[in-house]
């Protein structure tokens, strides 16, 4: 049996070439925020993070997942492991990746504070989650806190002394926001203005109990007295597990756990339920405007929609990595023809269906590592960009791209693991090797922050309408925008491409035919959207065929992002060093693999949406 531990989770040398070459991440140095960093400084973060990851959270992960959180004593137990781990990440600076030295934090552009981020996610999703949590509660406070909150929380956030949850869901509101019942009431005599009695319930809160800190910070979301009905009603307060009297002394804070919730995948994280105000009071403090708290909160669901597109490629990087190990080890059968039984067996990489899997699953998780980093990349654009419109249309595309680098990671993903299960065989299915957990660590990754069909509804019912479809139209500006510097001499000929079937092969051309598949694909897009934009049908039918308007759309987006990474792969292939260019051959053909097998899938869903089909919408109760 290979050992499923001996290589990287991730490849350097993809993350170098999609931070470096393609989206030339280093460039960020000459905007005056990333000054002080340098090439040198982000190669050693990814370096840092790698060996965090290696050496604190890849070893551990099979105790993270096998023994879950319990309650004793009426206490949360983890596992020593897991803390000792999240103490490591905290001490190296990554909950404060992207904040400003002057808080404590490293100033990293948002683009390498991902690409290290998703060594933790691909060794151990669960304990990695802490820290995700954290750093968006962080953002929070830095962002809409007042200077005394910022002053009293800020700095524990960041060093991982506290940590952070955001606690959204109840039991029968669901994803429905509008529906919470969680009720603030001023505090009253004795308490600062801004302070607020907490009372009501929520659930799934990962991280919102246990003792690997020394308080945990909740962001809740409540309505005040006299609130208007619906969203337009919920305000955002900070409810910490304990609170510090001004001599330093803590007392507890009427934050009760109701019970662990025991989930398939992430088990390692404590998901929990919470009652506040319950036995004892439960004071919390207002984060900005009352009745603005959604507004707030958003940025939080953001960042994590893009972080759970980022878990989702991690998790599913891990296993493609996996099953590449083992089919290069594991040897087992003869080629077709081979007629000699003394013939040792061959290493299963050598069978022409097991490549297909191997493709097919590196087509797919590196296709949805471009887009977790084209987000983060374009977050960077928003924040930093010294041109107005560049910010302008950077906050255009991410509103276009956070629903697709939520959902698509997450269901791309779990077909590549269910691949990478199959790649192992037996073996796959077995708990002593680590593509099982994967697939159930992924799966999550459709449900929570909003699951996968509530990203579609957004997406159809929301994003693309916004300001007269402004997204949708910088969407398509930029998938058709072709930067020609990377584009390969037509005359050059790459004879090595594919030396069984495909010698003498014009790359040149060949990525030309690439692109008019492309241009095509995106004329499909435009006139589906058009074409549902203007149908008169009942909001209801209209977005009942919304999961496949964001298949079409992320397909579509997926193969622009191929496209672009063969297109620089092509440009560096003729000086490409040895090495080099057998990576730089595996780009091309991963790129053929997306528009010949998984892009043509546009189509059918396209003919699907343009009939506007109502089978779905049809079906009845009663009929199943």
């Amino acid at each position: 049996m290979a050992s499923p531990l001996h290589h990287p989770l991730l490849n350097p040398r993809d993350l170098d070439f999609q931070l470096f070459e393609v989206l030339q991440a280093d460039a960020l140095t000459q905007r005056a925020h990333f000054a002080e960093h340098s090439r040198e400084t982000f190669d050693a973060v990814l370096a840092t993070a790698r060996a965090l990851a290696e050496s604190q959270l890849q070893p551990n992960a099979r105790d993270s997942d096998e023994q879950e959180p319990f309650v004793r004593d009426g206490r949360v137990v983890t596992p020593a492991s897991v803390q000792q781990s999240l103490s490591a990440l905290a001490d190296a600076g990554f909950i404060a990746a992207t904040h400003a030295l002057a808080d404590g934090g490293m100033q990293l552009p948002h683009v390498i504070a991902s690409a290290a981020l998703l060594w933790f996610d691909a060794s151990d999703i669960a304990t990695s989650s802490y820290i995700m949590l954290t750093a968006g509660v962080a953002n929070l406070v830095a962002a809409f806190g007042t200077d005394d909150q910022r002053a009293r929380y800020l700095e524990p956030l960041l060093t991982g002394r506290t940590f952070g949850t955001m606690a959204l869901t109840e039991a029968e509101a669901g994803s429905s926001l509008a529906d919470l019942r969680t009720q603030a009431t001023p505090a009253g005599e004795g308490c600062p203005a801004n302070t607020y009695r907490v009372t009501g319930t929520k659930m799934w809160i990962s991280g919102g109990e246990h003792e690997m800190a020394e308080n945990i910070v909740h962001m809740v979301l409540a309505r005040l007295e006299g609130a208007p009905p619906g969203v337009r009603g919920i305000s955002l307060l900070l409810v910490p597990r304990y609170r510090t009297a001004a001599d330093g002394t803590r007392a507890t804070n009427g934050v009760v756990l109701g019970g662990l919730i025991h989930k398939m995948g992430w088990r390692g994280t404590t998901s929990t339920i919470l009652n506040f105000g319950e036995h004892e009071p439960c004071l919390g403090e207002l984060i900005g405007e009352p009745h603005r708290g959604l507004a707030y909160m958003f940025q939080m669901m953001n960042e994590a929609r893009i972080g759970v597109g980022r878990a989702g490629t991690a998790i599913s990087y891990a296993a493609y990595r996996h099953a590449l190990a083992y089919a290069r080890t594991r040897r087992q059968g003869r080629l077709p023809g081979e007629k000699d039984p003394t013939r040792p067996p061959v290493p299963i990489i050598e069978h022409p269906d097991v490549r297909r899997m191997l493709l097919a699953q590196k087509s797919m998780v590196e296709g949805a590592l471009a887009l977790i980093l084209e987000c983060a990349h374009l977050v960077d654009d928003e924040r930093s960009a010294p041109d107005e419109a560049v910010r302008r249309e950077a906050t255009l595309l991410l509103e276009m791209l956070t629903p697709v680098a939520k959902s698509w990671p997450a269901d791309a993903g779990q077909e590549s693991i269910s691949l990478a299960l199959q790649t192992l065989g037996g073996y796959g299915f077995a708990r002593e090797y680590p593509i099982e957990r994967l697939y159930r660590d992924n799966r999550l990754n459709a449900i929570h922050e909003g699951t996968n069909g509530v990203q579609a509804l957004d997406l159809l019912g929301r994003k693309v309408r916004q300001e007269q479809g402004a997204g949708f139209r910088a969407l398509v500006a930029r998938m058709r925008t072709v930067n020609h510097h990377h584009m390969p001499d037509a005359t050059h000929t790459d004879s090595d491409t594919d030396t069984s079937t495909d010698t003498n092969t014009d790359t040149g051309a060949s990525l030309r035919d690439l692109r008019v598949q492309l241009d095509e694909a995106i004329t499909r897009l435009e006139r589906v959207t058009a074409t549902l934009l203007r149908s008169g049908a009942e909001p209801a039918r209209a977005l009942a065929n919304a999961s496949a308007y964001l298949d079409l759309m992320s397909r579509t987006v997926v193969a622009w992002l191929w496209w672009r990474q063969g297109a620089v792969a092509a440009a560096a292939l003729p000086n490409a060093s040895a090495a080099d260019a057998e990576f730089y051959r595996g780009k091309l053909q991963a790129a053929r693999y997306w528009f010949g097998w998984e892009l043509p899938r546009t189509e059918q869903l396209a003919a699907l949406l343009e009939r506007e089909d109502a089978t779905p919408f049809a079906m009845q109760d009663g009929w199943f």
